[in-house]
């Protein structure tokens, strides 16, 4: 488990307006994906491998809707299904189970002891 924090999302009411919002307010970025309800967010240049800079990271935009109801951080793991059931042992509770991400990886979603929603990510 590398436990690093290597992308965020941020939940939308209205997704043109939270792009138009960002875009001019930081300069992000947006790539909307519409066949996913996603829009990739690039807070920095990126290459094949993810952030060129040390330590930052990139997100996405997607529609504010349950369990997604504020922003939510997304840590590295290195196997999804063995974070979700340390979460559960730990007291947390697993919200939605591993799933695929493109040819990309996997994602899975908890949420901790204190009801923050937290995403996972494992590399394919």
């Amino acid at each position: 488990m590398t436990g690093r924090v290597v992308h965020f999302e941020v939940p939308a009411e209205d997704m043109k307006r939270a792009q138009s919002f960002y875009t001019q307010a930081f300069g992000w970025d947006l790539t909307p994906i519409p066949a996913m309800g996603y829009t990739m967010v690039s807070t920095t240049p990126s290459g094949d491998r993810g952030p060129l800079t040390p330590g930052a990271i990139n997100g996405g935009l997607l529609d504010r809707k349950a369990p997604f109801d504020g922003p939510v951080i997304t840590i590295e793991v290195a196997d999804i299904d063995d974070a979700l059931a340390m979460v559960v042992r730990l007291g947390g509770e697993a919200v939605i189970g591993r799933q695929a991400v493109g040819d990309m990886g996997f994602t899975g979603y908890f949420r901790d002891t204190e009801g923050n929603l937290i995403g996972l990510w494992q590399n394919a």
